[in-house]
């Protein structure tokens, strides 16, 4: 079973190979392989738990977004936070949002279909504080040891790497915020997309825009953040 033995990029392997062998990470594996025992449904599948880190290597990060909770409905989570696989419809609510809100912040044309892999190709890594959830129970991996994971994801970019820009959207993934050197990089707050909060600040907050403005304030590419059909 692929979650026994993470598979997981290089460049990430080499930054938190340890992690792996920790207690917490042991028990976290063996909760997982224990639902699936079982009959659990896990999602996304154990072998597309780490594949925000094989689409973005570390060395490669400029932007994070983080996210909460992968989507538990069926066959939408594919390890990239907000995304969906390219046949999954209708859209979730939460990326119809983010959708609007790239229109209305830098013109984008709204796709189709819900699959970002094209950004986390340009550097932007698409990560969930808690990386897999039983179908149809929401948080349900929560608290069984994937946000002490991702709090060393973001420790590790954090110290390693130099100005880059961290998108928290909601009071979950802004509480992540102090674990970022702010004085290396650069934090952006919003409200959570979800249609219970999008209106409260989400809504207009143009950070896709800012990214860019910021990416090339230090002579980096900006992120094309148009979604093809």
């Amino acid at each position: 079973m692929p979650i026994i033995s993470p598979k997981i990029e290089k460049s990430w392997l080499e930054v938190l190979e340890d992690e792996f062998q920790k207690t917490y990470f042991l028990k976290l594996k063996q909760f997982i392989v224990d639902q699936i025992t079982a009959g659990k449904n896990v999602y996304p599948p154990p072998g597309q738990i780490f594949h925000a880190f094989e689409k973005c290597p570390f060395d490669n990060v400029k932007v994070v977004i983080l996210g909460q909770d992968p989507y538990h409905g069926q066959n939408q989570a594919h390890g990239l936070c907000f995304s969906v696989n390219r046949d999954v419809l209708p859209l979730p609510p939460s990326l119809r949002n983010i959708y609007k809100e790239l229109h209305a912040d830098v013109g984008c044309k709204i796709p189709s279909h819900g699959n970002l892999e094209k950004w986390t190709q340009q550097g932007v890594l698409l990560i969930n504080a808690v990386l897999s959830v039983n179908a149809g129970s929401p948080a349900s991996h929560a608290g069984h040891g994937w946000e002490k994971f991702t709090d060393r994801v973001i420790q590790e970019i954090s110290d390693k790497q130099e100005g880059v820009v961290f998108l928290l959207w909601g009071k979950y993934a802004q509480e992540k915020g102090h674990i970022i050197d702010r004085k290396k990089h650069f934090i952006l707050e919003a409200s959570h997309p979800s249609p219970f909060s999008a209106n409260r600040g989400f809504f207009g907050c143009r950070h896709f825009s800012k990214v860019n403005e910021i990416l090339v304030s230090q002579g980096k590419n900006k992120i094309d953040w148009q979604i093809e059909e």
